[in-house]
């Protein structure tokens, strides 16, 4: 059994250390304490994490937890924020993922023109062996639905200006969920009844969103349709989101406006949908947020439920 996971820490940052980090040394005690509370309790032997900062905040984090522990970062984007893998077994082959595909042309994202080629968090792939059975997993963070604008406001001057936005950040996002997908593809080789794969991460939209469903590749075989379970050639390169798997009353991860979420997911390949056992959002409680993110600053714990996934490699 090996059990894998997806969490996003919120704003992972030492006191002081960067913007939405807790501003006293005891909120950073009882965000460290809370999370890893949850860590220890859901016990994961895998976890993709997003949004962390502060490099020594993990360290920090992980010293608050039992057992060896291994680590890596991707890259930071302009806020500091960061995708990574934590685990209890070692990691290997690791590599970012930024590029968009070949072809896509470079996308705007401001009122100025400015464009962007690649994603503005990196993704990051890691690789561990279960016994004899090798797995990689993949941790990414896509552009987030809180629309940020010029001058650092959250709030828009006038509807054209929150409409235009809106569309550079779902041109982003989908442009970033094209960069992921275009890595898998060549990660699975069209060998996905074979080679195990996860992609793991908050992708700031629910199930049935475009950019979302983007993941999956070839469609006609989801989990719950006809198609399930019969043999296809495009499960070689397709991707299951675990998401029906969850059961219906933790079928969320994040509280937005007093409404249920899930916004983060566990992605798997043909060698893995099969072995699932569980799928869960654990029972860690979380409070609604608005789009003004200071409102939670020095707020323990993370305004994300994690998703957790337990499969049977035997």
């Amino acid at each position: 059994m090996v059990a894998v996971g997806t969490w996003n820490l919120e704003n992972l940052f030492r006191p002081g250390g960067g913007e939405g980090a807790p501003r006293t040394q005891a909120a950073y005690r009882e965000k460290l304490a809370a999370l890893a509370a949850t860590i220890t309790h859901l016990a994961p032997d895998v976890l993709a994490v997003q949004e962390v900062g502060d490099p020594a905040a993990v360290g920090d984090l992980l010293a608050a937890l039992d057992g060896a522990w291994h680590w890596e970062l991707a890259e930071p984007d302009d806020r500091g924020i960061r995708a990574g893998v934590l685990s209890r077994l070692p990691l290997h082959d690791v590599e970012a993922v930024a590029d968009f595909p070949d072809r896509l042309l470079p996308v705007q994202v401001d009122d100025g023109g400015a464009t962007i080629t690649r994603m503005g968090r990196p993704a990051l792939r890691a690789r561990v062996e279960v016994d004899t059975r090798v797995l990689d997993v993949i941790s990414c963070h896509l552009k987030s639905k809180l629309l940020s604008f010029p001058g650092g406001r959250f709030n828009p001057r006038d509807e054209d200006e929150r409409a235009r936005y809106t569309a550079y950040a779902l041109a982003r996002r989908a442009a970033e969920a094209a960069a992921v997908r275009a890595y898998v593809t060549r990660l699975l080789d069209d060998q996905g009844q074979q080679r195990a794969v996860v992609v793991a991460g908050d992708l700031n939209d629910e199930p049935q969103a475009a950019t979302t469903q983007l993941l999956q590749g070839p469609p006609g075989s989801e989990l719950g349709t006809g198609g399930f379970d019969r043999p296809d050639r495009g499960d070689g390169q397709r991707l299951w989101n675990l998401a029906d798997l969850i059961p219906a009353d933790q079928r969320f991860s994040r509280i937005y406006r007093g409404n249920r979420e899930l916004i983060d997911h566990l992605f798997v390949s043909h060698a893995l949908v099969g072995a699932v056992t569980t799928v869960s959002t654990g029972d860690t409680e979380v409070r609604s947020i608005t789009d003004e993110p200071a409102e939670r600053r020095d707020q323990p714990g993370s305004d994300h439920r994690p998703v957790i996934a337990h499969f049977d490699l035997a």
